[in-house]
């Protein structure tokens, strides 16, 4: 996952290739581009072996909210990530674009699956 970009720090995400750090943002409504695009190597529940980049979560609900958010067993990796403009951008199909370029994957594939 793009977490071996980023690494947490307090209240901000810090990239690790630069020392600029941006205020944590609300999630934007109906996006889950964090759910679609970053692969997560940790188990899921009902996805043992995690989730791989540009595949949607199996608990992505249809208006795009983790059906587990609330839920002991969503994976930690999950919880720790923050929405912040620097990844998120300004609209869902930023975020996708920005995620897709740190999993170095192509975005205009992933636009038109999700």
């Amino acid at each position: 996952m793009f977490s071996h970009a980023f690494c947490r720090s307090g209240a901000k995400i810090t990239p690790k290739f630069g020392a600029i750090s941006h205020a944590i943002m609300n999630c934007r409504p109906d996006c889950g581009a964090c759910c679609i695009v970053p692969s997560i190597s940790s188990c899921i529940p009902g996805m043992p072996q995690g989730k791989p980049a540009g595949v949607k979560c199996i608990h992505l609900t249809a208006d795009r909210k983790c059906a587990i958010f609330e839920s002991p067993e969503r994976p930690e990796v999950c919880g720790k990530f923050k929405a912040e403009e620097l990844i998120c951008g300004k609209s869902r199909h930023e975020a996708i674009k920005n995620l897709a370029e740190l999993e170095n994957i192509p975005y205009k594939e992933l636009l038109k699956k999700s």
